[in-house]
């Protein structure tokens, strides 16, 4: 890992102490680095691992992105690291995806629908305005009373700056039909916007995708998609979980996001066990009617006991 200062008078931090800073980071979640370089100087936490080295957020957020494929060892370490402690040896993982917001304004994303809905709300506007000023002269005509020069020159600058958003919004629809995406992000280009159960609206980020150890609940593998769905990525998790546990078969336990046949399909061949719940397509509880989950199957007597407390017999020919 490398660190270079902020000013050539300045001195160069030791990797260690930014490394430090970046796990204290990941931690407690903070993602900023000029709120990181605050905390270096009042939070006592910090100012006892950092030896009272307070660095500024440049030099913070230039380590984070120069020494990515370091951090990505550190982080493997840290996996051979727990199996050397014996702190891995299971061989089930859980799998689940979460979404992290990028560094990315949600009015500096655009999709097809938004780009179009945003273009047609802009020139709606400028037809307005246009409409005001041929009013306003047909009243200079009609009526003979001027209109007051300040409004005229107020719809005029709002014409030439709504024109000159609807350039720039212009630019960028060509330049996503170039590209052939379906969104496009100006900040941060490759987060995406994407949804999320736990929030009504949508979010600009990207989808981490993590196996997690199920006896002591260590990150053994990790992944960063812009895919906003968990669909697709069992297989490709699985089989890292695997390779850093250094076992040869493992068990891999999803959530019903998971869910597609091609992807069990492939880890039964790749020999990873992988139990993910069906997902559930019918609508008879909304309906106010029972569904196939209020039944409770008996294994010995092969039959269903209803929600009733009746037991289900199946019958000749079923």
């Amino acid at each position: 890992m490398v660190s270079r200062p902020r000013r050539r008078v300045a001195p160069g931090y030791h990797p260690a102490t930014l490394l430090k800073i970046y796990l204290y980071d990941y931690l407690n979640q903070v993602q900023s680095s000029r709120r990181l370089e605050r905390e270096c100087g009042r939070n006592l936490e910090l100012i006892w691992l950092t030896g009272r080295l307070a660095p500024d957020f440049k030099t913070i957020a230039d380590f984070r992105r120069d020494n990515g494929p370091a951090i990505r060892k550190v982080c493997s370490r840290f996996v051979a690291l727990c199996r050397d402690l014996h702190l891995l040896d299971g061989n089930a993982v859980a799998i689940d995806g979460s979404k992290f917001k990028a560094v990315n304004h949600r009015e500096k994303n655009f999709t097809k629908g938004r780009l179009a809905k945003r273009i047609a709300a802009i020139e709606s506007t400028i037809d307005r305005y246009l409409k005001e000023l041929d009013r306003a002269d047909r009243e200079k005509e009609v009526i003979g009373v001027p209109v007051p020069a300040a409004k005229v020159a107020r719809l005029a600058r709002g014409i030439e700056t709504l024109k000159a958003k609807l350039g720039r919004l212009s630019a960028i629809e060509a330049r996503m039909l170039a590209s052939g995406e379906t969104q496009i992000s100006l900040t941060d280009p490759d987060a995406r916007a994407m949804t999320s159960q736990s929030h009504s609206a949508y979010t600009v980020g990207y989808n981490v995708q993590s196996a997690v150890d199920t006896e002591h609940h260590l990150i053994v593998a990790h992944e960063v998609t812009n895919v906003g769905i968990d669909k697709g990525h069992l297989g490709s998790m699985a089989g890292k979980a695997r390779k850093a546990l250094g076992a040869e078969t493992i068990e891999a336990l999803a959530d019903r996001g998971y869910f597609k046949s091609e992807d069990i399909a492939a880890c039964a061949e790749a020999g990873l066990e992988a139990y993910v719940p069906r997902p559930l397509t019918s609508n008879a509880r909304a309906e106010g009617r029972y569904d196939r989950r209020d039944f409770v199957y008996d294994a010995k007597s092969d039959t269903y006991v209803c929600p009733a407390g009746e037991r289900l017999i199946p019958t000749p020919g079923d």
